[in-house]
């Protein structure tokens, strides 16, 4: 996967620990993009199927995947998770969390299994106009892996207009911090699940994040979501 094998790790991590979030222009390509968004559709390889109103998250719906997982999924998944391992550390230390996490994801998988959570997690969303994601935390469990990727599949100004990924940071004893992500289709979003740590005057400090989608103005805007902990 060529977009794959030219990611800027450093970069991607840099901006991470500066922003909680970072772009990877391009993982995908439009013809993955295309072929992935199609099989929402197509009620096999999914586990459950979430209308967003229902429960209060938004409108919209999304698709889990079930196991085994397409193979681009688990290919992403697979390569992802080892490049963020580091950070995950990094940010554990600065924010005094003993949790470490093994070097590939399959022993991580191990590890959520053995907690009782065995649900895969990687997901397909849709949208249509009108629709958008509340801001949110994805916690499936105790088990937490502290970064997580989301693809854009569509098309920005041809297949939808709006819904832009917004990202708030809340700080201690101030207002909360909002940040568009710009996407193109392909360019993944790699972000912080729930908290990161940031550097103050007397040292690093927790803060808290939350992700959503901004309200889609026309049209129809398809996301992959790949989440490294699976669910109880």
């Amino acid at each position: 996967m060529n977009g794959l094998a030219q990611v800027d790790w450093p970069r991607v991590l840099a901006d991470l620990d500066s922003h909680g979030a970072a772009v990877i222009p391009g993982l995908l390509d439009a013809d993955r993009c295309r072929a992935m968004a199609a099989r929402y559709q197509d009620a096999q390889g999914f586990r459950s199927r979430v209308v967003m109103q229902r429960h209060g998250y938004g409108q919209g719906e999304y698709r889990y995947f079930d196991y085994p997982l397409p193979d681009i999924v688990q290919t992403l998944r697979t390569a992802i998770y080892p490049q963020l391992v580091p950070l995950a550390h990094r940010w554990h230390e600065r924010m005094n969390v003993e949790v470490r996490y093994p070097a590939t994801h399959a022993e991580y998988q191990a590890r959520c299994q053995a907690a009782g959570q065995i649900r895969p997690t990687p997901l397909l969303l849709q949208y249509r106009a009108g629709d958008y994601n509340c801001l949110h935390q994805d916690l499936y469990g105790d088990e937490v892996f502290p970064l997580q990727v989301a693809v854009l599949l569509s098309q920005p100004g041809v297949d939808f207009t709006g819904g832009e990924f917004v990202l708030t940071e809340q700080r201690p004893r101030m207002q909360s911090r909002a940040e568009v992500v710009p996407l193109a289709q392909g360019d993944a979003v790699v972000f912080a699940v729930h908290h990161r740590p940031v550097q103050g005057s007397r040292g690093s400090y927790r803060v808290n994040l939350r992700h959503g989608v901004s309200r889609i103005r026309s049209g129809h805007r398809h996301t992959l979501g790949i989440i490294f902990h699976d669910a109880a």
